[in-house]
This record gives C-alpha cells, structure tokens and sequence, in this order.
C-alpha cells in the first residue's frame, strides 16, 4: 500500500472556508460566558409547536 504525498496536495477553496468556519466557532466557545450548547440544532419553523400557537395566538387578542 503507498502512502499518499501530500506535498503536492493544494489547499481548495472549501477546505479554507472549512477551516476557517471551525477556526470561528472555536474562538466563539472560548470567548462565550457560562456554558453554551454546541450541537444544537435549528429548529423548524414547519413543524407544529405548541408553544408558539399558543404566543401566536395571545398575540392575536
């Protein structure tokens, strides 16, 4: 098996912004207060929610 040279490997346009993304949200853990979830996911707007019926609904009367 050989071995793979990587000093003729080029950096691409999206291993930079990759790199520069995680670079990013490293800084952003470090410089947060308190503890801050870095996993989360977004949530969908689609997907029924009760808690926002019931705002949207307060809102409304």
């Amino acid at each position: 098996m050989k071995k793979k040279n990587n000093k003729n490997r080029k950096i691409t346009i999206e291993d930079y912004i990759k790199a520069v993304k995680k670079a990013d949200r490293e800084i952003q853990i470090e410089n947060s207060t308190g503890w801050s979830a870095t996993t989360k996911v977004h949530k969908s707007k689609k997907i029924y929610d009760r808690k926002r019926a019931r705002d949207s609904y307060n809102e409304e009367y």
